[in-house]
């Protein structure tokens, strides 16, 4: 049986749900991402969706990769990003993170594409994904928000709401590089890329549905400001406010600021 909500709220367009929990959230949401994906199969005789990676996700995909029904064999699989010039097999590879917490629990997909991002061929790589993702309409787009508001990786110095490719190459901020650190995929900053590959904005909102998904305390801040701040590129996140395809899953750690009441 899923978790019931102790807080739902709806912020413009967006609606949010609160769980007393890290886990409670998590099952949420991967049961609300079942649906998405078996309707979309019995719709289209196949879903497309986008995953995102990082250490908020694993209560999400542990409840996942753990129900029934979904025929993951119609399955096709993206994710948001990946830095440029990691050493292949290293543990903090965003495609390493998805077959580790993921594909390695479930039968095997249609198809899984991982981000390319090997110097060489950088333009071509992101020009191919990009034409992927058009040629495989998104049902679903599950994403986190970065300790400094970003959605992918797309951090408040350069984010743009309006973005005219898809999937480009970027400059990470460094809170953004830090969270890595802190979430002990790097010994220290130093060794963190400075740059990578992400999908924008607009591709990661042209899905059909987007359920963001976010826990932790050290998130409260970004969640706080994405709900109540001004709609800007300085948060992000706060473009979801203006996505009616979306829908908010907050454990009462990551809701604490926005909602002191609970």
């Amino acid at each position: 049986m899923t978790a019931e909500a102790i807080l739902n709220r709806k912020v413009d367009a967006l609606p949010v749900s609160v769980y007393g929990s890290n886990e409670a959230m998590g099952e949420a949401a991967a049961q609300e991402a079942a649906t998405i994906i078996q309707t979309a199969v019995v719709r289209n005789g196949a879903a497309n969706i986008i995953i995102a990676t990082g250490n908020s996700q694993l209560t999400f995909l542990r409840a996942l990769r753990a129900l029934d029904g979904i025929e993951w064999s119609k399955v096709t699989i993206f994710h948001m990003d990946e830095y440029i010039d990691l050493p292949d097999g290293h543990p903090a590879s965003f495609p390493t993170f998805l077959r580790r917490h993921l594909l390695a629990h479930i039968p095997a997909p249609a198809a899984f594409y991982p981000v390319l991002a090997h110097p060489g061929n950088i333009e071509a790589d992101c020009a191919a994904y990009a034409e992927l993702l058009r040629s495989h309409p998104v049902d679903l787009c599950a994403m986190g928000i970065g300790e400094n508001g970003h959605i992918a990786f797309n951090d408040p110095p350069f984010a743009e709401f309006a973005d005219p490719v898809w999937v480009k190459v970027v400059r990470l901020d460094d809170v953004s590089r830090q969270q890595q650190v802190g979430e002990g995929h790097f010994s220290g900053l130093d060794e963190v890329p400075t740059h990578a590959i992400t999908l924008t904005i607009p591709a990661l909102l042209a899905a059909q549905r987007v359920l963001c998904i976010v826990p932790e305390a050290r998130k409260a801040g970004a969640v706080d400001q994405a709900l109540h701040g001004p709609i800007t590129e300085s948060c992000p996140a706060s473009i979801l406010r203006q996505t009616a395809q979306a829908q908010l899953y907050l454990d009462a750690a990551a809701a604490a600021k926005a909602y002191p009441e609970i």
